[in-house]
């Protein structure tokens, strides 16, 4: 190999190697959903993650190189290849640009420090207070229940109704099934069957 060969090699691997130190992997657990090449939505949660990349504990694991969007609640849509197949997930190679790789990295930086601080977590971007606060709950036998919504999360939602409904019920809020996870006075707290996209997470948000 030439002197030229060498001088344009060395640089990519200084390179490398400084992309790898500055991608440092943060231990991180954020429920998100992932779409593959197939166009199908399956729920996911995070292992950790940089803003080069992110392994994820998913149940369908898809095709190494295969393209892969993600939509994580705090972080948003991003968008990458499947780098390794895992026994309970994947590793995926996050393609982005510089500037979304820097936001994803004040992200974590954030996230790490709230996790060591003990901060509380922001409600205000962790729920919100829908503009369309009714709504009707349909239970499996086709029942209906009028309700409304108190909050929602990416996760779930607090729904007050007169009905009263047992532990691990399972309903349809709108179009988006739950299940009954904790009850109190005039209401309950339900779980999505999937999280939601943080990329419609707003006031005018409708199940």
């Amino acid at each position: 190999m030439g002197q030229s060969a060498l001088s344009s090699v060395r640089p990519l691997a200084l390179r490398a190697a400084a992309d790898q130190r500055r991608h440092r992997r943060v231990a991180v657990a954020l429920l998100g959903r992932y779409m593959l090449a197939d166009r199908q939505e399956y729920p996911c949660q995070t292992v950790d993650m940089s803003p080069g990349g992110v392994r994820l504990i998913c149940a369908v694991g898809g095709e190494v190189g295969e393209r892969i969007v993600i939509y994580l609640e705090h972080v948003g849509r991003i968008e990458g290849t499947i780098s390794r197949l895992l026994p309970d997930g994947v590793a995926v190679a996050i393609s982005a640009t510089a500037r979304k790789r820097d936001k994803i990295a004040s992200q974590l930086t954030w996230l790490a420090n709230r996790a060591v601080l003990g901060l509380p977590e922001d409600r205000r971007h962790e729920r919100v207070v829908p503009r369309q606060a009714l709504t009707t709950l349909r239970l499996e036998g086709g029942r209906e229940v009028a309700a409304r919504i108190v909050d929602i999360s990416l996760s779930g939602a607090a729904l007050a109704c007169e009905t009263e409904l047992p532990l691990d019920t399972g309903l349809v809020i709108g179009r988006t099934p739950a299940r009954v996870v904790r009850q109190f006075k005039g209401g309950v707290a339900v779980e999505f069957r999937l999280p939601l996209s943080p990329d419609r997470f707003d006031e005018n948000l409708v199940l």
